[in-house]
């Protein structure tokens, strides 16, 4: 009798012991793997259903939602970087990214394939339009209102803010210019406090501005007065993703957690029009450009050009009477979208839409998916320095070397396209895949953890 009691007591504590150690083993993998830099690498022989166990049962039984969220984004840097170390290629029925307009296409391929398969957005149901959830679509500014349109009623859009990667503060800076702003007042507070108290009211009500100081929300807005609005809340300009048309590094733009909106002009409201032109051959204008004459490149543009009779250089403030803007952009090979009093313009997609090289004449201008797409290998850039030499720099490009440029043009366009609804690899796609690209390049900690 007492040996079988000693027996049973000793199975006893061992189980103890080892129903105490599992859970400790189990933690300490988890976060021996959470500040790794080093992540777990798959195999090709190993199944994705049976990958890392312990995080599975971690999932399951150990860790918060906002862990389980971080786990996931884990695995997915994990799969990017091995598509660029393997130079992995992908089945894609509609579209597969090849070629030098790209830095990496598979690395590209596959971290936009995980976002679809895996990002969430939680859009914040507080405000009111017009100031909130709504944004003038028309106009040279209604990308903004398209856009915040478009991820309102997006398959991303999860109503789980536990489940959610990233968070969208829904407020248009167009419209609160347009209904805030006095005009004439110069005063920039109630516009900046707009937006402070909307954040305000989401920090107090939800965690989740507090817990990341703002790094995982972010906001949209075309107008060129966004980042001066923004810096009314320091954390929104330091911490979160602003995805901005006025992309101005000497204006506190961040590319390493900004985003670039291309200002896209649709005059009908949709691209009716806008798509196509001559082959390179049936484009007999060398250089282009139609425009106000506004911001310092493009007064230093006009007196260097404006009034010459080169016919290979057509620089106008106006065009001639029964001349076509659009006509023009179709007879020329290089078109130029210069700065005016800001960064932005919709020239540079106008170019890309109707096959014309675009040449960005832009100081501290930051390209709209540049982590993704290689501009010079489809564009010309220059600065305010190069303007003498305009039309040398141009003539110096070999005819078929334009040519190639000009037919890579044709194939990236797809990525500046608006389409109702979205369509995979459009200018809605790219945008979110900016934002995801973003949200991968941080870790969100709880705060309650320290």
């Amino acid at each position: 009798m007492d040996s079988t009691s000693d027996s049973s007591s000793s199975f006893s504590s061992k189980r103890v012991v080892w129903l105490i150690a599992i859970p400790l083993i189990l933690v300490f993998l988890y976060f021996a793997l959470k500040g790794s830099t080093n992540y777990y690498i798959l195999s090709n022989n190993e199944s994705k259903h049976n990958i890392n166990p312990p995080i599975a049962q971690l999932q399951k039984q150990l860790i918060s939602n906002l862990e389980r969220v971080e786990v996931g984004l884990v695995r997915v840097r994990v799969a990017i970087k091995e598509a660029h170390r393997k130079n992995q290629t992908f089945d894609d029925p509609e579209y597969v990214p090849t070629g030098p307009i790209y830095w990496n296409p598979t690395a590209f391929h596959r971290s936009y394939m995980e976002m679809e398969k895996h990002f969430k957005i939680y859009v914040y149901e507080e405000g009111d339009p017009p100031v909130f959830h709504y944004s003038d679509s028309q106009g040279i500014l209604g990308i903004e209102g398209i856009l915040i349109h478009q991820i309102e009623i997006s398959k991303f859009r999860t109503n789980d803010p536990e489940k959610a990667h990233v968070y969208f503060l829904p407020f248009s800076v167009l419209s609160i210019v347009s209904y805030v702003y006095v005009v004439d007042s110069r005063a920039w507070s109630p516009m900046q406090n707009t937006a402070a108290d909307y954040i305000d009211e989401i920090s107090r009500k939800y965690p989740y501005w507090n817990r990341s100081l703002g790094s995982d929300h972010f906001m949209l807005a075309c107008h060129d007065w966004a980042p001066t609005i923004s810096f009314g809340v320091p954390y929104l300009y330091k911490n979160s993703i602003r995805v901005l048309c006025n992309a101005n590094t000497s204006e506190r733009f961040n590319p390493t957690k900004d985003v670039t909106l291309p200002e896209i002009y649709l005059p009908q409201g949709k691209m009716d029009g806008l798509m196509g032109g001559p082959s390179p051959s049936n484009r007999s204008v060398l250089v282009f450009y139609a425009g106000g004459i506004h911001g310092y490149i493009r007064q230093v543009l006009m007196e260097h050009w404006g009034k010459n009779d080169d016919p290979d250089v057509q620089i106008h403030e106006y065009l001639p009477e029964n001349v076509s803007y659009y006509g023009m952009i179709r007879k020329s090979k290089f078109c130029i979208c210069p700065s005016g009093y800001e960064v932005a313009s919709p020239r540079m997609v106008e170019a890309l839409y109707m096959g014309c090289v675009p040449v960005l004449l832009k100081d501290h201008y930051v390209a709209p998916f540049n982590d993704v797409l290689n501009w010079k290998s489809f564009a010309v850039e220059m600065n305010s320095t190069d303007i003498l030499n305009l039309k040398k720099i141009l003539m110096s490009i070999p005819q078929q070397q334009y040519i190639i440029m000009q037919t890579r043009g044709l194939q990236v366009r797809r990525h500046f396209e608006v389409n109702f609804p979205p369509k995979r690899y459009d200018v809605f796609h790219m945008i979110l895949h900016s934002i995801w690209l973003r949200r991968l390049n941080i870790q969100v900690h709880d705060t309650k953890d320290g």
